[in-house]
């Protein structure tokens, strides 16, 4: 089997978990319902032909004896008592028909030839297919023709019996929902734990009331949580050592380099002092923002966030400005989440020509957005998500001579991470890039 027929089949199997145990469950319980359905008419069959058989053979010597020692004109009053559900008697000649085609038909012939004893000629002839039905003629002592006329039939079902199927294969059903219920569940919590992991490893994953292999998952994603953790607070703690060893030095040619006579070569080199400190405070600052879940949970009010936000650069003379109002809480982290916005609001107007506009929306889904948009140049299609990735630069819009570092997006981003958000940035019709921060609704009980 080749790797393309390989990947066809995976394709045709259902994606999810749920599904996949789902249909096999249904698959097996349907099966075994069936094949004891197909046991129970089996059982069915064998247990009408055996009676049919043997009340045949204990009457038929019984009903041919009576019918001679009974006059003719008696006769025909006597055959419905004699009537069976499957055969009767009837005072004439068996049809034109074919030759019996069928063993049973052959074995009920001869089983009616050894209950009489062998006295008598049978003539058998099948006379119809569908439904199977064939008679078996015989001459009474006094001359008259006597045809027997056997139409084998199962045992009629009862009325009750379609619907207590039905019930049984609901309820398998039911089971089935149930079992793959109680399978995926545990699962999907700890899949939705896992994407809210927090790097900072202040919030551990509960480990459920769930299967043993489960509960170890949780566990094991405990542990790799707290090693991350470790690893973040490890990296965190090296580069502010670096930042503050770093600090005295870069203040030393600081002062020293203002001491000198004023010059193009002094003001390029004070230029490039001051971008190597705020390269190092952002570089801190990024490293930080991975575990930034150490600020309470609180249910905000977004219109009067935004607008705060919004004053705070008003205040110093900033064209930022807020757009339709949309009443909107969630719980979530107000310092982070200041910072994000923050950030996106310094990139706009940083690269937007100076001026930026905050709008917040609700998706169908229930989901939060909240639009920083500006009118600048926007970003190359190709480079939306490139912009994302720190110390990402575009050279053509972007040049050192702005200031910028290729860490504020980068910031913003893992942030929202840390809120469980998600950041995105397009481009806007008639010019212009909007970011776009997606905050999922949370329930109170969530830490």
């Amino acid at each position: 089997m080749n790797a393309a027929t390989s990947a066809a089949r995976l394709r045709i199997l259902p994606r999810t978990l749920a599904v996949r145990l789902g249909l096999i469950l249904l698959a097996g319980l349907l099966l075994a319902q069936a094949l004891s359905v197909a046991l129970l008419f089996h059982e069915r069959r064998v247990t009408t032909s055996a009676m049919m058989l043997t009340n045949l053979e204990e009457d038929a010597a019984v009903s041919v004896a009576l019918l001679e020692r009974l006059s003719p004109s008696e006769r025909a009053q006597w055959l419905p008592r004699l009537q069976r559900r499957t055969y009767r008697y009837l005072l004439r000649s068996a049809q034109p028909g074919r030759p019996l085609d069928n063993e049973r038909a052959r074995r009920v012939t001869a089983l009616i030839g050894d209950a009489l004893g062998r006295r008598y000629a049978l003539r058998p002839r099948a006379v119809s297919a569908s439904p199977e039905r064939y008679e078996v003629e015989l001459t009474l002592a006094d001359g008259q023709p006597l045809t027997m006329e056997v139409t084998p039939a199962p045992l009629p079902l009862a009325q009750w019996l379609p619907w207590m199927l039905l019930a049984q294969a609901t309820l398998l059903l039911g089971c089935a929902w149930l079992a793959v219920r109680l399978a995926t569940r545990p699962l999907a919590r700890l899949a939705d734990a896992a994407e809210r992991l927090d790097l900072g490893g202040t919030r551990s994953v509960p480990v459920p009331h769930a299967p043993r292999e489960v509960a170890a998952a949780a566990r094991a994603l405990n542990a790799l949580q707290a090693r991350i953790a470790a690893h973040v607070a490890e990296r965190t703690r090296i580069l502010a050592a670096i930042s503050h060893d770093l600090q005295t030095p870069i203040t030393r040619m600081r002062l020293r380099l203002e001491a000198l006579d004023a010059s193009d070569a002094q003001a390029r080199l004070l230029e490039d002092v001051t971008r190597l400190g705020q390269l190092v405070k952002e570089g801190v600052d990024y490293a930080r923002s991975g575990s930034a879940t150490n600020s309470p949970m609180l249910r905000v009010d977004l219109q009067a966030f935004l607008a705060s936000v919004a004053g705070d650069y008003q205040d110093g003379g900033r064209a930022v400005h807020t757009g339709e109002r949309l009443d909107a809480r969630v719980r979530t982290r107000p310092q982070v989440l200041r910072r994000i916005v923050q950030n996106l609001v310094d990139n706009a107007l940083l690269y937007g020509g100076g001026s930026a506009s905050l709008h917040l929306r609700q998706a169908r889904d229930g989901a939060i957005r909240i639009d920083v948009e500006d009118r600048g140049p926007g970003i190359p299609e190709d480079a939306l998500e490139d912009v994302l990735q720190p110390f990402h630069r575009l050279e053509t819009s972007r040049g050192r001579t702005t200031g910028g570092t290729g860490l504020g997006l980068a910031i913003a981003q893992q942030l929202a991470g840390t809120l469980g958000a998600t950041l995105a940035l397009t481009n806007r019709s008639g010019g212009g890039l909007r970011a776009t921060l997606i905050l999922l609704p949370r329930d109170d009980s969530e830490v």
